[in-house]
């Protein structure tokens, strides 16, 4: 395996996703470039960012997709799920002095990519089919609010006029 290198496939069209996904993916080109070190420490510190992060993402978009009434959003949860015991795993290994570096980079590599096209990519059409709705809503609302804000100011404007009448007329 080598460096990683993001294509415009591998977009979601959810701009958060898509900039947590490409976080990810430079976790796993930092593990590559100090795959061969004999800094423990450091390799240590990037794959607990890592799998920190991964799990942060992991909930942000069962969020995202729970939110938007996804359907397969449990399955697509158990997924993340078993990844994230797969690396805790692999993780503890690494803490008791394994070198599994190039078999987590390996594994992280191919399965974030498989996972992004066809897990991730399923969930598109729900959450911007959500995102249509809460856009629709909010200009809904904010009509509403400029209407009633109308209505105020010309009811102000009415009170206004009759005052200066009683006042001058």
């Amino acid at each position: 395996m080598a460096i990683l290198r993001w294509v415009p496939e591998l977009n979601t069209g959810i701009e958060e996703i898509d900039v947590q996904h490409r976080r990810i993916v430079d976790y796993i080109n930092r593990l590559y470039t100090l795959r061969d070190t004999p800094d423990r420490e450091a390799l240590g510190e990037v794959i607990a960012e890592m799998v920190d992060y991964t799990i942060s993402h992991f909930a942000f978009e069962e969020g995202v997709m729970e939110n938007a009434g996804y359907m397969f959003a449990g399955p697509h949860k158990r997924v993340h799920e078993l990844f994230t015991r797969k690396v805790a795993e692999m993780q503890s290994r690494f803490d008791a002095g394994e070198n599994v570096t190039q078999e987590l980079h390996g594994m992280l590599s191919r399965w974030l990519f498989n996972h992004i096209r066809n897990e991730d990519h399923g969930y598109v059409d729900a959450v911007n089919a959500y995102q249509r709705m809460l856009v629709s809503q909010r200009n809904a609302e904010v009509a509403q609010m400029k209407e009633e804000l109308l209505q105020e100011l010309k009811a102000e404007r009415s009170q206004r006029k009759s005052w200066w009448a009683r006042l001058f007329g």
